[in-house]
């Protein structure tokens, strides 16, 4: 049990199925929701996270047995572990969302999975490429040190991001309330990649949607308001490079210009920060928007 496979190299026939029964719905019923410069972007997104993961995997993996050693208790390969380890890491995910969209240095490499300005099956290939150079695994560490083994955190996390794809979809509406009530759905992921003020930095959930309920950042679609994707700042092209690094080109350029007291906000604030407030942060678009609707 010291290795398991990859359940994502099972699932991407599955996935490259799906893309192509909602192309053709799309073809039908919205042909709007593709754009074949776009879905080819995603798709050469996908192929480079693919690329990075089989460089880095190994390291990342090797770094998590290294944990293990210093594990606070030893956890068998029991029904129940698999439960915990899969609730604990979807909330280990959470977590990283989370910080993945307040912390600039983390959103520089999440913000590959937004720059879509479609919502389909195939945004979800949207995958960065540079989650090694930002430290992203290491949400996921604290899981081995409390006594999971490695291999089956790895495999949860390949399941949860599995369950994550399907998400991606308008072809969905509604699921039955009960549903929506636990577990993340295509309404709610939808208000996740939306720029509407109204929506932003809300529905980090993976797999259960009950984190941002607890942690009050859950915020339900509303139907008279249709959902803007893509990023507040749209790049407005499909240049690949551009569309994988623009962020980190950003926050070089910030840190040479910025004073020295300023550097570390440029690398560790919210995206959108600025040393002399000249640029918008999501808390600043939803306070001015906030205070529109209450005028």
């Amino acid at each position: 049990m010291n290795t398991l496979p990859n359940p994502v190299d099972y699932a991407v026939p599955v996935f490259v199925l799906l893309i192509l029964i909602e192309m053709i719905w799309a073809r039908f019923r919205a042909p709007e929701k593709y754009e074949p410069k776009d879905t080819l972007t995603s798709l050469l997104f996908g192929f480079g996270s693919s690329v990075a993961g089989a460089l880095t995997g190994a390291l990342i993996f090797g770094l998590s047995v290294w944990l293990y050693q210093y594990r606070a208790i030893t956890i068998p390969f029991a029904w129940w572990a698999w439960i915990a380890c899969f609730v604990l890491d979807d909330f280990a995910y959470y977590v990283f969302h989370r910080t993945a969209h307040r912390v600039r240095w983390f959103w520089a490499s999440h913000v590959n999975h937004h720059s879509s300005q479609h919502y389909n099956l195939s945004t979800a290939l949207r995958q960065t490429w540079t989650g090694f150079i930002a430290g992203s695994f290491a949400f996921r560490l604290p899981l081995m040190l409390i006594g999971f083994h490695p291999a089956m955190v790895f495999f949860v996390g390949g399941l949860n991001l599995i369950y994550q794809f399907w998400i991606h979809t308008e072809a969905i509406d509604r699921l039955p309330r009960w549903f929506e009530a636990v577990m993340n759905t295509p309404s709610h992921h939808r208000v996740h990649h939306a720029t509407n003020p109204r929506y932003l930095d809300a529905n980090y959930a993976g797999v259960f949607i009950i984190w941002d309920r607890m942690f009050g950042s859950f915020t339900p679609e509303v139907d008279d308001e249709p959902i803007r994707y893509g990023i507040v700042k749209q790049l407005g092209t499909f240049n690949l490079l551009w569309s994988v690094f623009h962020e980190w080109i950003g926050i070089a350029k910030d840190l040479w210009a910025a004073p020295f007291g300023a550097k570390l906000g440029y690398l560790f604030g919210p995206p959108g920060w600025s040393h002399d407030g000249s640029r918008d942060t999501s808390d600043t678009i939803k306070q001015r928007w906030q205070e529109q609707q209450g005028g």
